[in-house]
């Protein structure tokens, strides 16, 4: 799913297993799927754990799936689990031409607060910051 989502960050099933290794750092990932026998993924999000800040390290939702709130509730049940686990914020970074991840984190409540200069290849392209501030909130939209 991942391989055929021309936006999303590109890793190898390396990458994928190293993230879960045993040594690694604490990370969340959070699946979507139908509620039978042999549901099919909907999408997935893939998140970095610190203390007090988690970063939205990947989302991706299969393209059958996409504008049904996949996407969404993906990130609101991260924001969540954030919350309850005492992080203070959530940050994610994604590329300038990613309109449709643009308008669900801005949707969300995410606020952009910064931009690095030609952060992805193939294309080159500027990264966005993205910041949610789970402290200042009484809840999730």
């Amino acid at each position: 799913m991942e391989q055929n989502t021309e936006t999303a960050a590109h890793w190898s099933a390396a990458q994928y297993d190293a993230l879960f290794s045993p040594d690694a750092q604490a990370r969340v990932a959070l699946i979507a799927a139908e509620e039978t026998a042999d549901a099919p993924v909907l999408g997935f999000l893939i998140a970095h754990c610190l203390p007090d800040e988690w970063e939205i390290e990947n989302i991706i939702v299969d393209d059958r799936h996409r504008q049904l709130g996949v996407g969404s509730s993906l990130a609101r049940k991260l924001l969540a689990e954030a919350r309850t686990a005492g992080a203070g914020s959530v940050v994610l970074e994604v590329r300038e031409s990613n309109r449709a991840a643009l308008r669900l984190y801005e949707n969300i409540g995410f606020n952009l607060v910064g931009r690095r200069n030609n952060y992805y290849r193939e294309p080159a392209e500027d990264a966005l910051l993205y910041r949610f501030l789970l402290r200042t909130c009484d809840k999730i939209p």
